[in-house]
């Protein structure tokens, strides 16, 4: 028995705590938990806990049912909501099979492999969530119907936005997650907070967690949150923009002072590999029918597959929010959603992004504008109206680890320009952003479908 697993049994007993429930996810993000006595959890940590994987989504054949829950220590804290006698912490899982091997389909497990990829190549994947949701009540008819009717960074005296946010990061922090951000949005009864960086694995943990408390909260206060990516028709939807960045070391390997944007070489074709592994992506990252409502719903959602800066409407952005500062170079993909499972969605991103270094490939030229702009003359309606090829192109070849990064040479970007859909490549004619027509439903089934 190591350290941490001591630490974790002599805390038990000195905090008096009667229960603790071990986490993981079946493949869509559902939080899944059961729950042991004190007694169990040094058998845990030695044999694990066995349980029913086939009754998991995703997760295993009904022959093949018998699984294992093995606690990860390091993940071990206690729930501030069950307060009081009795105390319950948690801890997360990894999934094996019987002899002892991690499931092949354990999310968290597949994060765990790609990560030891990137390690390979002597990096560490920082990543930094901007978590969307929505704060909503139930009307007489059961309907959902927004808390508010506040907008954008909106300051509403009295309102249950802010003393929800306070007591939401306030036990955030008591399990120790550190909260950088907290706003109301721009739909009515729409929030948002943003995590400060951690490494992937940390983080998809943290957004799990995130979530649990968030709707712990919302229901002290008397109300209710949803993750939907698209609950209101005519209103923002709810994405979760995600900043990812590599390290070697101590060193940001996307910053270099003389590039473009003072993004590297790594970082250019870390974003032409999200570009062309868009379609894939957007399999993992938006995985409902209501997600397509959201990216081709307007109001800054990235409906084409296009990289800007400080382009909100693209799919890819580079933020420079602080010029000259090496740790904050980074990329920004924008089209996942806040229900997509944070161990799938951050294990297919450091995938993609360094197949572009592989195949030294280079990035399309920056949309400079709105890519939502209606047609018309001038810049402002070629995304809209360039023909594009679907992005069903040919794949490149499976990682070959620890060779899949090499160093990207310099390359002069590609004179054309060309923006397709995030589900393929869209309708000829998008809607605008202010524009809430009542075709506009069908739209979305029609981006899931090419997709």
């Amino acid at each position: 028995m190591d350290k941490q697993q001591e630490y974790v049994l002599r805390a038990i007993e000195e905090r008096d705590i009667s229960f603790i429930r071990l986490w993981f996810t079946d493949v869509s993000g559902q939080l899944k938990s059961v729950a042991i006595a004190p007694a169990e959890v040094e058998s845990a940590f030695e044999e694990g806990i066995g349980f029913d994987g086939s009754a998991i989504e995703g997760l295993t054949r009904v022959f093949e049912s018998d699984m294992l829950l093995a606690p990860d220590p390091s993940t071990f804290q206690m729930l501030p909501w069950r307060d009081g006698d009795n105390g319950v912490a948690r801890m997360f899982c990894d999934v094996l099979t019987p002899d002892g091997e991690p499931a092949r389909t354990d999310p968290r497990s597949v994060l765990e492999r790609q990560l030891a990829r990137v390690a390979e190549a002597g990096f560490t994947c920082y990543i930094h969530p901007e978590i969307e949701f929505y704060l909503v009540n139930r009307d007489a008819d059961g309907r959902i119907r927004p808390t508010d009717d506040a907008g954008y960074f909106d300051h509403v005296p009295g309102g249950t936005a802010h003393d929800f946010r306070r007591q939401a990061i306030l036990m955030l922090e008591q399990m120790g997650i550190s909260v950088q951000f907290s706003h109301h949005e721009g739909g009515p009864g729409q929030n948002e907070i943003d995590l400060r960086f951690a490494d992937a694995l940390s983080m998809a943990d943290n957004i799990m967690t995130f979530r649990a408390v968030v709707e712990e909260v919302a229901l002290k206060e008397g109300c209710l949150a949803t993750f939907m990516p698209k609950p209101f028709p005519d209103e923002f939807g709810s994405g979760m923009h995600t900043h990812f960045s590599l390290f070697e070391g101590d060193r940001n390997a996307f910053f270099d002072p003389a590039g473009q944007y003072q993004l590297s070489a790594i970082g250019r074709s870390f974003i032409a590999g999200l570009l062309h592994h868009a379609s894939e992506i957007t399999a993992v990252t938006n995985q409902h029918v209501n997600s397509y409502k959201r990216l081709w719903g307007g109001d800054e959602a990235p409906s084409y597959v296009c990289w800007g800066h400080n382009n909100r409407s693209a799919l890819v952005r580079v933020p420079m929010h602080k010029p000259g500062k090496a740790q904050s170079a980074r990329v920004e993909f924008r089209g996942i959603d806040s229900s997509a499972n944070p161990y799938l969605a951050y294990a297919v991103i450091p995938a993609a992004g360094p197949q572009g270094a592989s195949r030294r490939a280079t990035s399309s030229p920056e949309a400079e504008d709105d890519v939502w702009a209606p047609v018309g003359d001038g810049a402002q309606g070629r995304w809209a109206s360039t023909p594009c090829p679907p992005l069903s192109r040919a794949r490149s070849p499976p990682w070959s680890a620890p060779t899949w990064w090499p160093t990207p040479s310099a390359r002069t970007p590609s004179s054309s320009s060309c923006a397709t859909s995030a589900a393929s490549t869209g309708p000829t004619t998008p809607r605008s952003p202010t524009s809430r027509s009542a075709s506009s439903s069908r739209a979305p089934e029609r981006s899931r479908r090419q997709l």
